[in-house]
């Protein structure tokens, strides 16, 4: 018991203690900003795989609409309802069961 006084009265285990209470809950860079950087870094880290990989989607697709002549086509036809001069074109629409 006379050890625990001695050590709660000693003044580098205080400042201790009072610099360890600071930087864990008052700090600008607290325990709670940590976690939410973090979360936010992996949240971000995630949008960024996922825009690398349309931007090489993207990439591919417009390299083979330059290059292959039957994909441009097919590519106009299903966007943008294209047809040939002797062609009809029907568009089917499904209509969602009302609940």
């Amino acid at each position: 018991m006379y050890r625990f006084l001695d050590l709660i009265r000693n003044k580098y285990f205080i400042a201790g203690i009072a610099f360890l209470t600071w930087m864990l809950f008052f700090d600008r860079n607290d325990l709670m900003s940590q976690y939410e950087y973090h979360t936010q870094l992996n949240k971000l880290q995630a949008e960024k795989e996922f825009y690398l990989k349309e931007s090489e989607k993207a990439v591919r697709d417009l390299n083979e609409l330059t290059t292959d002549k039957t994909k441009l086509e097919k590519f106009a036809r299903e966007k943008y309802l294209m047809k040939k001069e002797n062609e009809d074109v029907f568009v089917i629409i499904t209509e969602k069961a009302k609940k």
